[in-house]
């Protein structure tokens, strides 16, 4: 027994240096893979560096003569300019037959053009009827107040919508446009009995 392991130990220890002389010889060696590139010759005479003649700049040519039709002129247009109303000093009351709506909106737009919340010419109005159009608002305040906070958090756009139109009302009814914050006031109204629903 003492025989084998000593012929193993032998064997491991020739296959260790052979293994590290295989390596030295080619670490030394080299990659034959790798090519030397063979130094350059030495220059004997000094070689002059020659400047190739600039070329001629291209010929210019010249520009093509284009007849062209004459420039086009509107003869009868003018700038589009808004016509104003003249007033008159007196104006004729109106009769009490005219209906309000008419009051709402201005002869020069057609219903469908009439913003939502844009107010009104403002017409003659009694104390009777602004005082309807501070109880409107004043009602619209009131019903604000009253809406719980989770509420108000919940549905913060038409608060938001609200609030502009009582805002617009008012602006309305100091200003004297009676019909117009009632208008708006009456909207906002409408608004607060959705959102109590």
């Amino acid at each position: 027994m003492l025989g084998g392991t000593y012929i193993r130990a032998a064997a491991k220890a020739s296959l260790r240096w052979g293994g590290l002389g295989c390596v030295l010889v080619v670490g030394l060696t080299g990659c034959r893979h790798k090519t030397v590139l063979a130094p350059l010759p030495p220059v004997s005479q000094p070689v002059v560096l020659v400047n190739p003649p600039e070329p001629d700049p291209p010929p210019m040519i010249p520009k093509p003569q284009i007849d062209l039709p004459p420039v086009p002129v509107a003869s009868g247009a003018t700038p589009h300019r808004e016509r104003r109303r003249k007033t008159t000093a007196a104006q004729p009351a109106t009769p009490a037959s005219q209906p309000a709506a008419q009051a709402d909106i201005p002869q020069s737009q057609s219903p469908e053009n009439a913003a939502i919340g844009s107010l009104s010419l403002g017409g003659e109005a009694g104390p009777q009827a602004q005082q309807e159009a501070v109880d409107l608002i004043g009602a619209i305040d009131g019903r604000l107040h009253r809406i719980s906070a989770q509420k108000a958090s919940a549905d913060r756009a038409l608060i938001n919508r609200i609030r502009n139109f009582r805002r617009q009302a008012q602006e309305a009814l100091n200003s004297g446009d009676i019909e117009g914050a009632k208008t708006l006031a009456t909207k906002a109204q409408l608004l607060l009995d959705d959102l109590e629903k």
